[in-house]
């Protein structure tokens, strides 16, 4: 029987353990700027997935992602095991590492709703001086004598 909210709880521990011995135990120098940003584990309990990003050394510098990916899966075995005694699961889960692509698509989506906005402020500059292709009062209507005359003519009998 799957028990779902117990998978999340424990995908919840699994990141904390993993986050913790990234940060403060394996000594690899390619995790130095990997955060782990989610996991998910199956219903049986017997595989997660943990989702990481990797930062730059600063704003201008690519982040290493072959690095920490060869980084992780060498620590993968060690990680299990802070993983089993962390948890206390009788089976400690398979570990399987994936990049997050949550912060590329968040910018991403930032860029095209950049565009947008700029196509809006385009549109409005131009709205502002449009002027109407004919009349500016198209619907005209016929007056007591049969003439026709504009609805907002404003001529009161």
């Amino acid at each position: 029987m799957v028990d779902h909210a117990r998978a999340k709880k424990l995908a919840k521990r699994i990141s904390t353990i993993v986050a913790t011995a990234i940060e403060l135990e394996i000594k690899d120098p390619r995790l130095r700027l990997v955060t782990i940003t989610d996991a998910k584990v199956t219903g049986d309990l017997r595989d997660a997935t943990v989702y990481y990003t990797v930062m730059g050394e600063d704003l201008n510098t690519e982040p290493d992602f072959q690095g920490a990916a060869a980084g992780l899966e060498k620590a993968k075995g060690v990680l299990r095991t802070k993983v089993g005694a962390g948890t206390g699961v009788r089976f400690t889960p398979t570990l399987a590492f994936v990049q997050d692509t949550v912060p590329d698509t968040a910018r991403h989506m930032e860029e095209l709703l950049a565009r947008a906005r700029a196509a809006d402020d385009e549109v409005a500059k131009a709205a502002a001086t449009a002027r109407h292709a004919g009349d500016a009062d198209p619907y005209k209507t016929a007056d007591h004598d049969g003439e026709l005359q504009s609805e907002t003519s404003g001529d009161d009998d």
